[in-house]
């Protein structure tokens, strides 16, 4: 899960795309990246958070008014500094591209790029695959007018591409352009702030630069802005709608819509619903915490819905990232520890319900619970605001290796064993499907196949699945010093 900006405007674009980058910097903290043009390409990259990789001389130096920037979050591994985005290709024109996803078939194209287009593809970046399918598309129609050329380009990416991807590129002396794969897995928002065509990943990038949202992009369109200003967009393939609601749940921040969807209000409602299953399962807390911090409006819905305080009983350590994405499982159980303390005085001789948006290997909620449990709880119960995480994601987040998932093998109560808590609560799939529907009944489907294993691109096999637990474990193992 990565983040994407693209600007077109009447000025330099540089600062714009810097302070929209930080607005999603929790998509991505291991890299980021900018390219500006202006007659040419202006490419800077570098490893850790956009305040770390860019100096003041930086923005003076990426010049032109149009311009792409992306954050990236490595699906496996670490990845290296040639795989931080965006890329470029110089024909035809001068593409520079940057996308949120993950191509399932990138094997293959690379073998098909090379042997039919010529196309060599020299780094382990899906990106690049989209890059150069796109490029070859494009130079098919070289003399046709650009946003006709941009459709057949479109459609070459949709019929080639497999997998999940949100596109952001520029192209030089002809404008920007985006894409949503079709079925619109990976979010991406249009907006206008004056004269000034602003797309990017999420709603809250808009927001801190003072911008109108417009609208979603559709699965299957492709979406152009012209050197004038001038918008041109076309639905390419029929959309199949199955955003990912995974968004909602963690991901996304919670002041952004996505596919008109508050994930703020998203998560209240989950947490009405997890009030309701506690209330079915007998349990009386005295207390509810949430585990900070995109599980706090879910709590406190369920606080509010049994009718008990909601307390701040674990004090987030601020310059800690988020554990969800640090690449080394051995990263993630060292900074429980210094991510998160316990309130005693908000803890000590009650019944806890601590309240996390998921659980998916349970290290970090093990580790919590015992905390918990030291700091003098009576009873300790977790609720989740996402069901039991079975299968891994291929689309763009690393979920690990289906071994690795605390509920692959187990029962609830085996879990609750695992973790160490008195009562484990899951949301049941249909009152999160509904949480998140109930703001756009207009989406008929989810994507949940980490919870459920339907994959809705249809086109994910058991090799598929074997081959990228094979690169996983390998990545890990490599990670944690074993290779």
């Amino acid at each position: 899960m990565c983040g994407i900006i693209g600007i077109l405007g009447p000025s330099p674009v540089a600062p714009d795309i810097l302070n929209g980058l930080v607005a999603i910097q929790h998509r991505g903290q291991d890299a980021a990246g900018i390219a500006t043009m202006d007659g040419r390409m202006h490419l800077r990259k570098r490893f850790g958070l956009v305040k770390d990789a860019f100096a003041q001389e930086d923005a003076s130096d990426l010049v032109g008014n149009m311009g792409i920037g992306h954050v990236r979050y490595p699906t496996v591994g670490l990845g290296d500094e040639n795989d931080a985005q965006p890329l470029f290709v110089n024909w035809p024109h001068g593409i520079a591209m940057a996308h949120n996803g993950n191509v399932t078939n990138f094997s293959g194209l690379c073998t098909r790029l090379q042997e039919d287009e010529h196309r060599l593809v020299n780094t382990q970046c899906d990106v690049e695959v989209i890059l150069n399918v796109f490029a070859a598309g494009l130079a098919r129609r070289a003399d046709a007018p650009f946003p006709e050329a941009c459709e057949e380009a479109a459609r070459a990416v949709y019929t080639q591409v497999k997998g999940a991807y949100s596109v952001v590129a520029i192209v030089h002396g002809q404008g920007l352009v985006a894409l949503r794969d079709p079925y619109g897995i990976k979010p991406i928002v249009y907006g206008r702030r004056g004269e000034s065509h602003i797309l990017a990943s999420e709603s809250c990038s808009l927001d801190a630069l003072g911008a109108e949202i417009v609208r979603d992009l559709n699965p299957g369109e492709v979406f152009v802005v012209l050197p004038d200003g001038k918008v041109v967009s076309k639905q390419v393939v029929p959309p199949i709608h199955h955003p990912c609601v995974f968004e909602y749940i963690y991901f996304a921040r919670p002041d952004s819509l996505i596919d008109d969807i508050s994930v703020y209000k998203t998560r209240l409602r989950l947490g009405q619903h997890l009030a309701e299953l506690v209330r079915e399962r007998g349990l009386e807390p005295d207390v509810v915490i949430p585990v900070p911090d995109s599980a706090r409006p879910a709590a406190q819905a369920t606080a509010e819905g049994l009718g008990v305080k909601l307390r701040e009983g674990l004090l987030k350590n601020r310059y800690i990232g988020r554990t969800f994405i640090m690449p080394r499982q051995s990263e993630r159980r060292k900074s429980v520890r210094y991510k998160l303390a316990p309130l005693r005085l908000e803890i000590e001789g009650k019944k806890v319900l601590i309240v996390d948006d998921s659980i998916v290997r349970g290290t970090t909620m093990k580790a919590l619970i015992r905390m918990v449990r030291d700091a003098g709880a009576k009873e300790v119960y977790v609720a989740s605001s996402c069901p039991p995480i079975t299968h891994p994601c291929v689309y763009g987040i690393d979920m690990s290796v289906r071994g690795e998932f605390v509920a692959s093998d187990r029962t609830e109560s085996e879990i609750a064993e695992f973790l160490g808590c008195d009562a484990l609560i899951y949301a049941k799939d249909e009152g999160m499907v509904q949480a998140a529907k109930h703001g756009n009944p207009d989406i008929q489907h989810f994507c949940k196949a980490c919870m459920d294993g339907q994959y809705p691109t249809g086109d994910v096999t058991t090799e598929m699945l074997q081959e990228i637990e094979s690169e996983r474990l390998k990545a890990h193992k490599a990670l944690e010093g074993g290779a």
